[in-house]
């Protein structure tokens, strides 16, 4: 079994192609746009989907097959057509030039796989089964879905908002740390979920920090 390196890529206004106009294809360039990443697609036909984001300009279409020298510059590759035979060449170029390349038809053919993901704001959970499939990666997916709800936007916007008034107020790296342990022991999450949660302002902050500052 393969083992892989979980990691999380800032794509945001990376060079990214994407070798396919079907369902698979499809399926990536939503995830690469939800991240911000400058798209290219290849391939004849598309999607009425993908063809909606070509009219908007949201990605760069080349209406043609794949040929050599599509996978230079490129920050990732998805290898997304129905060919078999088109993936592995996608792959093969990919890899010499050292661009990492994902392969819709045969995972292991590629040098990273795509997870499923669930997203709650600042929470970014990956779900991936090393290639057992990805429907039993969607069942899990829906399982967190069903425990992680909405309500870990807001505590997760709480928690980076008190982390960065802590940095900003707090020189002492002591001090620091203690108020940040102390951050996690706070019961938000279920005010939040109760509905009891208002957002504080900057006197609250600066109370609950004189308040623990010494403790």
């Amino acid at each position: 079994m393969t083992v892989y390196l979980p990691i999380m890529l800032d794509c945001r206004g990376k060079h990214c192609v994407v070798v396919g106009g079907g369902k698979v294809a499809e399926r990536k360039t939503l995830g690469l746009l939800e991240a911000g990443a400058a798209v290219t697609i290849i391939s004849p036909a598309l999607t009425p989907r993908l063809a909606e984001l070509t009219d908007n300009a949201s990605v760069v279409w080349l209406s043609r097959t794949y040929a050599p020298g599509d996978a230079r510059g490129a920050f990732l590759v998805y290898a997304a057509t129905d060919d078999p035979a088109v993936n592995g060449e996608v792959a093969r170029e990919a890899d010499s030039l050292g661009v990492p390349v994902n392969v819709g038809s045969h995972a292991e053919a590629g040098s990273f796989i795509t997870p499923g993901v669930l997203r709650r704001g600042r929470l970014t959970v990956a779900v991936s089964t090393s290639g057992a499939g990805p429907g039993i990666a969607a069942r899990i997916t829906k399982l967190l879905e069903e425990t992680l709800g909405d309500e870990y936007e807001d505590y997760l916007d709480f928690l980076y908002k008190m982390r960065q008034e802590i940095k900003r107020r707090e020189r002492s790296p002591e001090v620091r740390k203690r108020l940040l342990k102390r951050l996690g022991t706070l019961n938000v999450l279920d005010e939040i979920r109760e509905g009891a949660f208002t957002a504080w302002d900057s006197e609250q902050i600066e109370t609950w920090i004189a308040q623990h500052r010494e403790e």
